[in-house]
């Protein structure tokens, strides 16, 4: 009794943590702002410790929170991930509810069922929920990036045959193109008006972006800058390049549709008909979690399937 009610408070302490971190993190974008112009001033002759103390990223509007995570060093990865993903709020608010939906969802399935392992399964699960957020919204938003990169080295290339310089072109690209590429070739051309290397704003811009065609175009401009050449024309070949990738990625795309069905279907369909079977007889499928066989071979389908779909996912997954 006194576990469940230590564990009933740690569960509110983070619901309470986790809205305060979410109503202070929606701050105003001059914030954004001005940590952007420090990035870059970081990389000039300035002061680079007192610069990089500045721009250090928040884990967490909670000052406790925000030290302990930025200890731990699989929290970079997180924070990574919520820049390129353009998330609101912190890497720590979706730790903390993480934590809060998983152990919610394990506290709720343990009372009803009684089963440990279910909750522990369950709960992992719903508390993975917010991080599988984040990387849907940073696979949507990379993929809108490749979509446009040709479309913005044919402008480059178009404005060095104008006879712009290739900060001027990148100017242009980031004042045309929208979201994301508008804004990552922005702060690519502002980190070079304040005095940083192109070699190392290229650098950054791959960082920031999880872009395979993306690194095409920065070797081919930093080798360009120490062997000469007409850039112009790289940049366009470069542009015609990722454009045929692009149409290839489509059609395997689309080669691969039957598969990707076909794993939908066979990993919802045990479910699917599980709830039906539980809605005709309920005192049937009880025995899956009423007994101790019932128990087994519920783990040992789940680990089935778990199996199953990874196997799919590495057959129907091809890299271009």
């Amino acid at each position: 009794m006194l576990l469940i009610v230590v564990l009933c408070a740690f569960v509110v302490f983070l619901l309470v943590v986790g809205v305060a971190s979410f109503l202070r993190s929606r701050r105003d974008d001059s914030d954004e702002r001005i940590r952007s112009r420090l990035g870059a001033l970081a990389a000039s002759d300035a002061d680079v410790e007192t610069v990089e103390y500045l721009v250090r990223r928040q884990m967490s509007e909670v000052p406790w929170f925000n030290t302990m995570l930025q200890q731990m060093r699989w929290a970079a990865n997180l924070s990574r991930l919520v820049s390129m993903a353009k998330a609101p709020g912190t890497p720590g608010l979706y730790l903390l509810l993480s934590l809060t939906l998983g152990l919610l969802t394990g506290y709720a399935v343990f009372l009803l069922s009684k089963m440990l392992i279910a909750a522990a399964v369950l709960a992992g699960i719903v508390g993975y929920i917010p991080i599988w957020w984040l990387k849907r919204r940073c696979t949507k938003r990379m993929d809108r990036f490749q979509e446009q990169l040709p479309e913005a080295l044919d402008l480059l290339a178009r404005a060095l045959k104008a006879g712009h310089t290739f900060g001027g072109g990148m100017r242009m690209v980031a004042d045309e193109f929208d979201e994301p590429i508008g804004s990552e070739f922005g702060k690519t051309i502002d980190e070079i008006n304040y005095g940083m290397d192109s070699d190392r704003a290229l650098d950054n811009l791959l960082n920031r972006v999880d872009c395979p065609d993306l690194k095409f175009f920065v070797v081919s401009v930093n080798i360009q800058r120490e062997t000469g050449g007409n850039l112009a024309e790289i940049v366009g070949n470069i542009a015609r390049l990722v454009r045929e990738r692009f149409k290839l990625h489509g059609k395997i795309k689309v080669l691969s549709a039957e598969g990707r069905i076909s794993a939908l279907i066979l990993t919802l369909l045990p479910f699917a008909v599980a709830g039906v079977l539980f809605l005709l007889n309920r005192e049937y499928m009880s025995l899956l979690w009423t007994t101790e066989l019932g128990r087994s071979m519920a783990i040992g389908a789940a680990c089935s399937m778990t199996l199953g779909i990874v196997i799919i996912r590495r057959m129907i997954k091809i890299k271009v």
